[in-house]
């Protein structure tokens, strides 16, 4: 006798977005690229610029996914104190409309499988191959964001740019 399924209720949209090199373009620092954002005095860290077109798409996004938005990234303790200081200095969270207490920080990549979990998102935003081979089976949305070095999984969205990753993550909400 076969056994029935019961369908899994559609998940409500929730948006996970890495920090490094997805919102805060370390590499673009006029004062030599990431280690500048990571090792230079605070005037030099605060200086490191936003990647293009980041915050207005995630605020974007925030109003389609109704605030569900969180930002979840690997570093170190030193690096989440300067990072939380650039968010802050850069009015991210009322620019982006992201709520302030939804930022969450692990210290190896692969640990943001559990916080995926934890939050139940459905969409993700990462620079990394490492955390998208990690969050694969939990997320149902990856977005694998700027340039890469080889060959790009078939179970994530190879996206340049947020006009174009805001495109894609949009198309998933309108069905």
């Amino acid at each position: 006798m076969a056994q029935l399924s019961i369908p899994r209720p559609p998940r409500q949209p929730r948006l996970g977005v890495d920090i490094g090199r997805v919102i805060i373009d370390g590499a673009a620092h006029p004062d030599g690229g990431d280690t500048a954002f990571f090792e230079g005095d605070e005037a030099t860290m605060l200086a490191t610029p936003e990647v293009p077109d980041a915050v207005a798409s995630i605020a974007r996004l925030t109003q389609a996914f109704e605030g569900r938005v969180w930002l979840v990234s690997k570093c170190s303790p030193r690096t989440q104190e300067r990072t939380l200081r650039w968010l802050q200095a850069h009015d991210f969270y009322n620019r982006a409309g992201v709520d302030p207490g939804h930022v969450r920080f692990c210290r190896e990549r692969a640990e943001k499988r559990g916080h995926c979990a934890e939050l139940d998102l459905t969409h993700f935003v990462d620079d990394r191959l490492e955390v998208h081979a990690a969050i694969h089976g939990v997320v149902d949305h990856q977005y694998l964001f700027g340039p890469q070095p080889g060959p790009v999984p078939e179970y994530t969205i190879h996206v340049l740019t947020w006009p174009q990753a805001r495109a894609h993550i949009e198309a998933t909400l309108n069905g």
